[in-house]
């Protein structure tokens, strides 16, 4: 299948740590706009614990069947720098697993818990995983010092399919005018990616996001006619095959 030419306003709303606030408020907004998204997984955290905060499993099937895609975050959260490759081929096979049993397609798409990505991490996601797409954080272009940021567009030339920079990291100091500034970067090649928590984020403060700011972003996107995707949509427009060298763009 040929390639679509990557359109300007094209924008991946990606959403970390399966929140509650992914089935209850989220997924019915994005579903009345017609949007996709990307929602990542992980049982990490007190996702075991507290389902007063997180999803459940059944949930997280629910969400699948509406068409959006479910995504790999690990089985722990963890720091995949203070991780052997063995360990964190086990928590991404973990998560592959969990998935299989809700009859919820294997991943083909990842991110990085915490923002932290290297080349050992890389290597077990090209050569052990063949995972299509991963996404990270604003750095190192941009300093990220919690609590939201800006990052840079994912622009195909430049940056490595599974390392594709977060443009917008919502949070407390992550306000409107940088909700504008990252997706005015949807053009000429390049794609806003956009990493939101919890809508609200109750246990972690530092990446909360209000209901009334996140309808007010999603308002926006539909109102000025931006496409909205899941990661994996991606594979629609650009090419299932490493044309950057990983090791230029961990450097860069």
């Amino acid at each position: 299948m040929s390639l679509l030419p990557i359109p300007n306003r094209l924008v991946v709303l990606t959403f970390d740590d399966g929140n509650k606030s992914d089935f209850t408020y989220v997924a019915p907004l994005l579903k009345q706009y017609g949007f996709s998204a990307t929602f990542y997984i992980t049982e990490g955290l007190n996702f075991l614990t507290n389902k007063q905060h997180y999803l459940t499993w059944e949930e997280v099937q629910q969400l699948n069947q509406f068409g959006f895609e479910i995504g790999n975050h690990t089985r722990y959260h963890e720091n995949v720098n203070n991780q052997t490759q063995e360990e964190f081929l086990a928590d991404l096979e973990y998560i592959d697993t969990r998935c299989q049993q809700h009859n919820i397609p294997t991943p083909e798409t990842f991110c990085y818990p915490g923002y932290n990505h290297g080349p050992k991490a890389l290597e077990v996601l090209t050569k052990k995983k063949g995972m299509r797409f991963a996404r990270r954080g604003v750095a190192p272009e941009f300093p990220y010092v919690g609590e939201g940021g800006r990052g840079p567009a994912y622009d195909p030339e430049i940056h490595h399919r599974l390392l594709i920079p977060t443009t917008g990291a919502s949070g407390p100091n992550w306000k409107f005018d940088d909700f504008v500034w990252a997706i005015e970067q949807a053009k000429d090649g390049k794609i806003a990616v956009l990493t939101f928590h919890g809508v609200p984020a109750l246990e972690h403060s530092w990446v909360n996001t209000t209901p009334d700011d996140f309808n007010t972003y999603m308002d926006f996107l539909h109102e000025h006619k931006f496409t909205v995707i899941a990661l994996r949509d991606l594979s629609k427009y650009i090419k299932n095959v490493d044309c950057v060298d990983p090791i230029e763009t961990l450097e860069y």
